[in-house]
């Protein structure tokens, strides 16, 4: 597969700040780059989207997906058409993402578009795909994900960047602000997007309002909060290592935790939680053994509440739950994987409402905030089991899938490519990170590139 018959000017050079970061430079030369808008207007009525509470509290980042093809007999000419046309098609249903951030707590939904750009990589796909670190990812996005516009109404909600790679490979990646969604719900849009590029029509209603159960609210002491610890949780002096755990070494892992005092054999997630909790405190504890724990959960909130609306809600439905972590609790992987799921299944239909009921939600998020720099607060977000290895857009499944959000004391888990391991991707500062690669429990369990 060749780069896309589009014409072709002289190609020019993408000017990416990020690009000096990585180790090895690849030479990328956009082809084209435009705004697809969609197929027909968004109706009056659905011209204003107001944010829920849930969507004002996320950070001001890009959910970033990358999806990489091998080489397929597609005509090159047909699939870039194809994706094309079936974006316009799609956005008509999820006209959010084409609209434009206000001021005022809600979204524009003017049909404004996304950006959309295709590059040809002078490298084979292989060489990304050999070692797949985050700062050469990046450069395969259409933005940078932590772009923070000062205008609202100047952030793209999404805007994707399809690379073609020399030896006729594809990386679709896409970047969604995360105020319009969390990463569930950016998985049901490429899967929607991959649908109607296979020939499917979009039936099913799409929801988005969110505000009858978390009804925004004003957030002044919030924001000023967030502000002066931003640059503690979006800081540039980490590094973010992707560690490996197969299969085969979590089943053993669950079986070891499993075989403990408790009855619940933990799931993968839960036992790859516990082992890197328990690593991470260890190596704390070498230089403070005073200083309070806590481990911060994202929970997808679509299947443990008696939604008025569609599981497929397209916005932000996942909130953090908070778990004090006492330092002589974290030395035993049994109970810590005991608490960790505990604190998860408690969190019921009830639960949510008589916690948002009240604003002690978002009390909690305040002080976690407040309490960066002061405790020690590590967080995780699973994507597991969300469906981006099911993208089809026509030429086969993604052999890979990977995502370049690099947030401070943050792990991001992914399914590996045969749907059983986890690839854990942890940003860390550096002296944290070297102690953690070094900590027994990892070596043992997972295989990773070392950060220095």
């Amino acid at each position: 597969m060749q780069c896309p018959p589009d014409k072709i000017s002289q190609p020019e050079k993408q000017a990416i700040d990020w690009f000096h970061l990585s180790k090895l430079e690849m030479e990328i030369q956009i082809i084209s780059r435009g705004t697809i808008k969609p197929s027909s207007p968004t109706p009056h009525h659905l011209r204003t989207h107001k944010l829920s509470l849930l969507d004002q509290l996320v950070p001001p980042v890009n959910i970033p997906v990358l999806l990489f093809y091998s080489a397929a007999a597609e005509n090159p000419r047909k699939s870039s058409l194809q994706l094309k046309e079936s974006l316009s098609k799609t956005l008509v249903h999820f006209y959010t993402f084409a609209g434009q951030l206000s001021e005022s707590f809600s979204i524009d939904c003017n049909d404004n578009g996304a950006t959309y750009i295709e590059a040809q990589v002078a490298i084979d796909m292989s060489v990304v795909l050999k070692e797949p670190e985050i700062d050469l990812l990046l450069q395969l996005l259409p933005c940078d994900p932590h772009e923070n516009l000062p205008e609202p109404s100047a952030q793209v909600l999404l805007a994707i960047q399809v690379n073609y790679f020399a030896c006729g490979g594809m990386a679709i990646c896409v970047c969604v602000h995360h105020a319009v969604a969390d990463a569930s719900a950016v998985a049901t849009f490429l899967q929607s997007w991959a649908a109607v590029a296979c020939g499917a029509n979009l039936t099913e209603t799409v929801t988005f309002d969110c505000t009858s159960l978390f009804p925004p609210q004003d957030l002044p002491g919030f924001w000023e909060v967030l502000e002066e610890n931003k640059d503690l949780i979006i800081r540039e002096d980490v590094v973010t290592t992707r560690f490996l755990f197969d299969s085969s070494k979590i089943d053993v892992l669950r079986d070891e935790i499993g075989n403990g005092s408790s009855l619940h054999r933990p799931t993968r997630v839960e036992a790859v939680s516990a082992l890197i909790c328990n690593a991470i405190v260890a190596s704390i504890a070498e230089n403070d053994k005073t200083i309070p724990i806590y481990v911060a959960t994202s929970v997808n909130l679509r299947k443990r509440m008696d939604f008025p609306f569609p599981q497929n809600c397209v916005s932000n439905v996942s909130q953090f739950i908070m778990t004090e972590l006492p330092m002589e609790k974290t030395k035993n992987l049994t109970n810590l994987a005991g608490n960790l799921h505990d604190s998860i299944t408690k969190v019921d239909d009830e639960y949510v409402r008589k916690l948002h009921a009240g604003g002690a939600y978002l009390n909690i998020m305040k002080g976690a905030v407040k309490g960066f720099g002061k405790n020690w607060i590590f967080s995780f977000s699973s994507w597991c089991r969300f469906p981006f290895y099911e993208t089809d857009f026509g030429w086969g499944k993604p052999i890979w899938f990977g995502t370049t959000l690099r947030l401070n004391r943050v792990a991001f888990f992914l399914d590996t490519n045969d749907g059983g391991g986890i690839e854990a991707w942890i940003t860390l500062t550096q002296e944290e990170m070297v102690k953690l690669e070094q900590e027994p429990s990892i070596l043992d369990y997972a295989t990773f590139k070392p950060s220095t």
